[in-house]
């Protein structure tokens, strides 16, 4: 079919029983509660939607349960049917465009849970609507898409949210309140990684293979033109993974240039961000990378990327160095000949380190003998309710900045990340100019800032 232009969903914009297996059963009515009503009323619900209710998307809509779930749409009926089961009363869809258009009087705010080259389309969409966004992470798929979405969501006023969930959790204050009373000094220097367990290194789907040749049936139950989106048309396929053979979805687009993000959309949007939070890192001025090989089709098999943040304020440059694929950073002395734990972050300040777990969990001076001597540091933060309650409760009052992880918050973080991945692409050091969105030592990286679309799924 080549690289189609024009999209036709006509077929799977009706949904059958035998579509729905059984999973949805009727339809039940409901009224919409006005935005001013639900934003002075504790006691009223949001109605939202969920966009990719099958996987990730299944654990936030249960997340936000508390609110009326009126609307589910994914293009896998399959994948979804525990989720359509569980919200019996909710309309279903396969195609989020319809689904938003139809349901527009009917719903405040959305859950993303797609796939990465999902992420945009849909926020965008969702927004400029006036409705509420909770987009799983990374929140966009390429930089100009991040620095999109962070300006729309600006322009509407809606709350937003990215998926990273340890931005709601206890252990992120922590770092703050650690770094800001000077437990370790001056920071100048930060190590983050992703999965070292054993033979389980992330990334845990396949990376640096080629495009499958031929085609493979489209399993029952997936519309594959629905599901690449955006993305140019491809046959559906299947390769080898560490499971046996598979193919893009549901899980395994992680590692395709077309879809996914790899390890650092993943997993960096988690470790990362006690760094980007404590230290207020903005846009890097430049980014490094070694990698396994390269192609056109995946990311490598591993990365190590250096990113360098200029000063700001009182804070002295900083470089990040961002590990995954089994790559580590040197095992401080401080550690005592323990190993490094399967994720982490490692803040190393001019009078001690810091060490965190995964998901920006609560962290802990080394050696051991700082932390008894040191203790907690003094509370300097509010805590929040929770993630998604935190959300939730930003939507209810109409406040984009009590969602903490917010498009504001997320989109130059996530927008940061994704400058690595430049570097990954070109190999070459990537100098950043984050005001004209372009590398000055690089222009060809302008062919990976932005991508194409396909006709009527742009952003």
């Amino acid at each position: 079919m080549g690289d189609q232009k024009e999209t036709n969903t006509n077929s799977s914009m009706k949904i059958s029983r035998r579509d729905l297996m059984g999973a949805a059963a009727a339809v039940a009515a409901f009224t919409l509660v006005p935005k001013r009503v639900l934003a002075g009323s504790a006691c009223n619900r949001l109605n939202i939607a969920g966009i990719g209710v099958g996987g990730r998307g299944a654990s936030d809509l249960r997340a936000v349960e508390s609110e009326n779930i009126v609307a589910l749409c994914d293009v896998d009926l399959n994948r979804a049917k525990g989720t359509l089961k569980k919200y019996p009363s909710a309309k279903v869809y396969r195609d989020f465009r319809q689904m938003l258009d139809k349901e527009a009087r009917n719903i405040d705010a959305v859950v993303i849970g797609a796939p990465d080259h999902i992420h945009a389309p849909a926020s965008i969409r969702a927004m400029k609507m006036g409705k509420h966004v909770y987009c799983e992470k990374p929140m966009a798929h390429t930089i100009f898409e991040a620095r999109e979405m962070t300006t729309v969501a600006r322009e509407t006023g809606v709350v937003t949210q990215m998926g990273n969930q340890g931005h709601g959790g206890k252990g992120l204050p922590l770092y703050w309140e650690f770094i800001h009373d000077g437990a370790i000094g001056t920071v100048r220097e930060v190590h983050v990684w992703s999965d070292r367990a054993g033979t389980a290194d992330r990334p845990w789907w396949p990376q640096g293979i080629d495009r499958p040749k031929g085609s493979a049936p489209i399993p029952e139950g997936l519309d594959w033109d629905l599901w690449l989106g955006p993305a140019r048309w491809r046959p559906y396929a299947t390769f080898p993974t560490r499971k046996g053979l598979g193919s893009y979805c549901p899980f395994n687009w992680r590692g395709w240039w077309d879809f996914g993000c790899g390890a650092i959309g993943d997993m960096a949007v988690h470790n990362a961000d006690p760094a980007f939070f404590a230290l207020e890192l903005d846009a890097p001025t430049a980014v490094e990378a070694d990698t396994s090989s390269v192609n056109d089709e995946t990311l490598p098999i591993w990365n190590i990327i250096r990113f360098e943040f200029p000063a700001k304020g009182n804070r002295p440059p900083v470089k990040m160095t961002w590990y995954d694929g089994g790559k580590l950073p040197p095992v401080p002395a401080e550690l005592e000949g323990r190993r490094l734990g399967g994720n982490g972050i490692l803040f190393v300040g001019d009078k001690g380190k810091l060490l965190g777990p995964d998901h920006a969990g609560a962290p802990r001076l080394i050696p051991e003998s700082r932390m008894k001597e040191y203790g907690k540091p003094p509370t300097m933060l509010p805590r929040s309710p929770g993630h998604h309650q935190e959300w939730i409760d930003a939507c209810k009052a109409g406040k984009p900045e009590d969602a903490k992880s917010g498009f504001w918050y997320a989109g130059p973080f996530v927008e940061a990340l994704l400058v690595g991945n430049l570097a990954v692409r070109l190999q070459k050091r990537v100098e950043w100019d984050s005001k004209t969105m372009r590398s000055p030592n690089c222009p060809e990286a302008d062919n990976y800032i932005t991508k194409f679309y396909r006709t009527g799924w742009g952003v």
